[in-house]
């Protein structure tokens, strides 16, 4: 599954490694929606997959069987460990030019900074992460109180 792919799913990894083929796809088509429980909060997670994300999943579930795991080991029906996911991520990381460790968690982080640098309201980000309060889902995609000034100084009112 593409980098790309992983940051548009936006969940932790142990989330994500749960999923089973059948959680994404019936056998003809990928499903528009995915249900997840969240392994930190225990809440059921509803979301929507994109085209993006259809298109990737298509591609990638084709030689699989609806009972293994998305994230399937070389053994088959076992999901892949934390750690090989972290690998894998660094290795993709790397063969693009990135040096810094990346892991599923940096992919959670960047989707919402991405997501505010775009313009969505942080409430809905805050909603979207799990977060208790605006000010946590700001601390937590390292937006600081100089860069919320600066939006007040840039506008020269």
């Amino acid at each position: 599954m593409s980098l790309r792919a992983w940051h548009q799913l936006r969940f932790t990894h142990s989330d994500l490694l749960t999923l089973k083929v059948s959680d994404v796809y019936d056998g003809s088509k990928i499903k528009d929606r995915i249900v997840i429980r969240e392994k930190k909060t225990n809440k059921l997670k509803d979301f929507p997959l994109g085209e993006t994300s259809k298109k990737v999943l298509k591609e990638f579930v084709v030689s699989l069987k609806p009972g293994q795991a998305l994230f399937a080991s070389r053994k088959g029906y076992k999901p892949i460990t934390r750690q090989q996911a972290y690998r894998i991520l660094n290795d993709a990381a790397r063969a693009i030019g990135i040096k810094e460790q990346i892991g599923t968690h940096s992919l959670r982080k960047t989707f919402g900074y991405h997501a505010f640098q775009a313009g969505v309201d942080i409430t809905r980000i805050q909603k979207l992460l799990n977060h208790s309060s605006p000010s946590v889902t700001l601390a937590y995609i390292g937006i600081t109180q100089d860069e919320l000034d600066n939006v007040y100084l840039n506008l020269n009112l």
